[in-house]
């Protein structure tokens, strides 16, 4: 995990978990920036496009949650650190 969290590219995964992760991370980063050639290349390394479909939805319901706790004040318990 603290591998991933330096530097994903650096951290030993398999070039399926590569892919999708350089991909969750544009998707929350940069999200205008996506288009076919992002999706084509998960496709290139093994997803079908259900698997494409989950993990664009499940990226984008994180990032959805977290606009919402952050639009309301939604301040963190104090188990989780601030």
């Amino acid at each position: 995990m603290d591998a991933l969290a330096r530097d994903l590219r650096e951290a030993g995964c398999t070039p399926a978990d590569r892919a999708m992760l350089e991909y969750v991370v544009k998707l929350t980063r940069t999200p205008a920036s996506i288009s076919g050639g992002d999706v084509e290349a998960l496709r290139a390394a093994g997803f079908d496009d259900r698997g494409i479909h989950d993990m664009c939805a499940v990226a984008a319901y994180y990032a959805f949650v977290n606009r919402i706790a952050d639009g309301l004040g939604v301040e963190l318990e104090e188990r989780f650190g601030a």
